[in-house]
């Protein structure tokens, strides 16, 4: 039986060719045969460019934002899907979606970050919007993993510059080995390559070592989460816990109540929830 996975980007897809191409490739590389990783972005018009992180940058804005998150979820859920993907770094309202859909939910970080605990003692982020290594120190804190976390540095290069390195990529992976080496200095034996653009170009070009620390391939990390979540569960193992506060589900009607008091549901998702 096959699994079917929704993959949620903080991007705009269609604005981003290069980067939706790579993205489709990796995940056929990396997925089972029986795996279908089923692409979604933000709505068009969601930034004034194709440049997500002058948003992203700031928390307010990233956690309106993040209704689109929460509603694609809730989609997801309603149509069949086995999992949902938070296929980004800063993984927006994780923990809340978690606690509003029945299937299994994984996060970009999450995962990478106890990936890279199985390969290393300790690990550190290398991110290209500065602004977000704040927000991986807290997202280490929260998932456990504070004593693990060697720090987040960025990586001396921006998002267009990795959208023009899908064309050549060598001059930019220099640049990138240089920043790691300094965030292996700081007590790294782990590196995951920040957000998702960086991450694929990097799988894309075989870049998975940096003087004996490996590289997490982080899309790779939450691809192989979620068939395992589906898989344990369709097996017998138990689902999510629904105890505390931050686990507990809320019932479904309210739930669609308030997305249509707030106007969410028509506008983000398409369809009434």
């Amino acid at each position: 039986m096959g699994i079917r996975i929704w993959h949620q980007s903080f991007t705009v897809l269609s604005d981003l060719g290069a980067y939706d191409r790579a993205l489709q490739e990796h995940f056929r590389n990396i997925a089972r045969p029986d795996t279908e990783v089923v692409m979604h972005g933000m709505h068009p018009g969601t930034y004034r460019t194709n440049y997500p992180g002058d948003d992203i940058k700031h928390a307010a804005l990233q956690h309106l934002h993040s209704l689109q998150f929460i509603a694609a979820a809730l989609r997801a859920d309603q149509e069949g899907f086995d999992a949902y993907a938070l296929s980004t770094l800063p993984e927006p309202a994780l923990r809340e979606i978690r606690s509003l859909v029945d299937i299994p939910v994984v996060g970009y970080g999450e995962s990478a970050m106890l990936t890279a605990c199985q390969l290393g003692h300790s690990f550190g982020v290398l991110v290209f919007i500065e602004e977000l290594a704040e927000l991986v120190t807290e997202n280490a804190a929260r998932h456990g993993l504070a004593t693990r976390f060697a720090g987040a540095r960025h990586v001396g290069f921006r998002f267009t510059d990795v959208l023009k390195a899908f064309a050549d990529p060598q001059p930019l992976i220099e640049q990138f080995l240089v920043a790691a080496k300094a965030l292996i200095a700081d007590g790294a034996e782990v590196i995951i390559p920040g957000e998702a653009p960086l991450n694929v170009l990097l799988a894309r070009e075989g870049v998975t070592e940096v003087d004996g620390a490996a590289i997490v391939d982080s899309l790779g990390a939450w691809v192989k989460h979620a068939e395992a979540m589906v898989d344990s569960r369709r097996a017998g193992g138990a689902g999510r816990s629904l105890r505390g506060y931050f686990s507990s589900q809320p019932e479904r009607a309210r739930v669609d109540e308030v997305l249509a008091f707030y106007g969410v549901s028509q506008r983000l998702s398409g369809k009434t929830l």
